[in-house]
């Protein structure tokens, strides 16, 4: 028995994306990240007719949840088959949001610890008051090297735990940033696969950015009326996307005195959300030409800047980032930039042998582990009693029913104040039935209390904390586990699962 993936269903047709003519800007090589996979990377996105398709991520401590991998991994198999259908080189690139400034999201890893329960380790947290540093320039500090030991006690000895500590030190130090950390180790970690890692933070994309940025900032009065008025025709289910429009909000997002904040139309100037800063365009144009790192897009501008920096036909997000993005048309549109087709990412779960035995030994299927603690537990403990036992409980509640039933007739003939007496009697038998039965599945369960502890363990690895697997473990223990071959087999089944589902024409038009 071995690690096996369990991938959830498509919800629709995955539908090939448009090819597009433009090409690679060759001044933006310097903003990939070093790695094994860079130089062939660039040398294939180079080539005439060259495409990429991208996926993204902020910074994650030790890499982030498994999610993260995952839509990596998604990138180098959709790239694959669109590479075997149009004959043309066609490039898999993560796109690194270091600009990001949600500490508390990026400070944290969560593994399923040698005991069966979930571990949780966390960077030191920020002062309150502390400004929203992005997690390019956050450091990690010696606030790392806890975490660090705490993973390497959280890892059983395998043959592939000590390669998987050392490549989480050789980039979670603490002369690292976090963003920084991030990108080393997803670049490692992604090169065997061909995936080469976008550093958007780079001066060399920030520079390429500007313009886009700077556009946004003077269509933003009309960008907020193309937004508002394209939610409105979309109907209530676009205000559940998260993401508020139509407040004067710009798209574009400025390092000020008090960290990364969002630029707000006041007149024909902008001020900051928090800090209440004023600049007006003129001011914004020099930041962007001497300091452009100060600025980047929020979350509905930043597909619009990688297709404007990359040539990429589609890009792989989870479900809340494919509502979020089923919302930017305007925003291309307005900024005359070519839209890539957003599509989902592979969404799954790694299923350990471990796992497996319980499910065999009990019977069981995953959806039936994920049901509420408890209630499984109970139906298989009922499941336990002597079959006996339940046909005279079955039969002695039967008999009950129908004496009390008989009784209840007669004496309402007789005197009709008499049933509910007779109901109250009725009632208190049966009750007395389900207390021998309660009795006798905790005298069962008590007998099975190693066994249950069992499906514990099993559902905290599918739903560690109750939540979805992929939201909340990290990836190394489980290289730690099954060696980086894990990736290799992960990375097939991705394939599978998109070519399944592919729709449209073998070639381009």
């Amino acid at each position: 028995m071995s690690l096996r993936f369990v991938s959830t269903p498509l919800a629709a047709p995955v539908e090939l994306p448009e090819p597009r003519t433009d090409g690679f800007r060759s001044d933006l090589a310097k903003a990939f990240c070093q790695s094994a996979a860079l130089e062939a990377g660039l040398a294939r996105l180079r080539q005439p007719g060259a495409l990429a398709v991208t996926s993204g991520q902020q910074p994650g401590l030790f890499t982030g949840p498994l999610y993260t991998v995952y839509k990596a991994l998604s990138t180098a198999a959709f790239a694959r088959l669109l590479e075997a259908r149009w004959k043309r080189p066609v490039v898999p690139v993560f796109w690194l949001a270091g600009d990001d400034h949600d500490f508390a999201e990026a400070s944290g890893a969560s593994w399923i610890g040698t005991d069966g329960s979930p571990v949780t380790v966390s960077l030191p947290p920020r002062l309150a008051d502390a400004p929203l540093t992005p997690m390019y320039r956050e450091p990690l500090g010696d606030g790392i090297l806890p975490v660090l030991q705490a993973m390497a006690e959280g890892i059983l000895p395998s043959e592939f735990r000590e390669p998987t500590l050392e490549w989480l030190g050789r980039h979670y130090r603490p002369d690292q940033t976090v963003a920084g950390s991030f990108a080393g180790a997803m670049a490692e970690l992604l090169a065997p696969h061909g995936i080469i890692c976008f550093d958007s933070t780079h001066p060399a994309a920030k520079r390429a950015a500007a313009p886009i940025l700077l556009q946004a900032l003077a269509f933003a009065a009309q960008l907020d009326g193309d937004l508002d008025r394209y939610y409105e025709s979309l109907g209530a289910g676009a205000r559940t996307s998260g993401v508020t429009v139509g407040d004067g909000a710009s798209l574009v997002m400025l390092e000020a005195s008090q960290g990364r904040d969002r630029l707000i139309r006041d007149g024909a100037a902008f001020v900051t959300r928090r800090s209440r800063e004023r600049f007006d365009l003129a001011a914004l144009e020099g930041i962007a030409a001497t300091e452009p790192t100060r600025l980047s897009p929020n979350v509905l501008l930043r597909p619009v800047v990688e297709s404007a920096l990359l040539p990429t036909v589609a890009y792989l997000g989870g479900p809340a980032e494919l509502r979020y993005l089923a919302l930017t048309p305007p925003v291309y549109q307005r900024l005359g930039v070519h839209r890539q087709k957003p599509l989902p990412r592979w969404s799954g779960l790694l299923v350990e042998p471990r796992v497996d035995r319980v499910l065999d030994k009990f019977g069981i299927t995953l959806q039936e582990l994920a049901a509420p603690p408890g209630a499984l537990e109970a139906r298989l403990v009922r499941s336990q009693l002597p079959r006996e036992a339940v046909e005279a409980l079955e039969a002695l509640r039967s008999a009950l029913e129908s004496g009390y039933g008989s009784l209840g007739a007669i004496a309402a003939e007789i005197d009709p104040t008499m049933e509910r007496p007779i109901q109250g009697a009725r009632q208190q038998a049966l009750s007395g039935t389900h207390e021998v039965e309660r009795k006798l599945v905790q005298h069962v369960k008590k007998r099975q209390e190693t066994e249950f502890s069992q499906l514990t363990r099993a559902r905290t690895a599918i739903l560690p904390d109750g939540k979805p697997q992929e939201r909340v473990l990290t990836i190394a223990p489980f290289l730690a586990r099954y060696g980086p071959g894990l990736l290799d087999s992960l990375s097939g089944a991705i394939e599978q699962w998109y070519g399944g589902g592919l729709e449209g024409p073998s070639q381009p038009s």
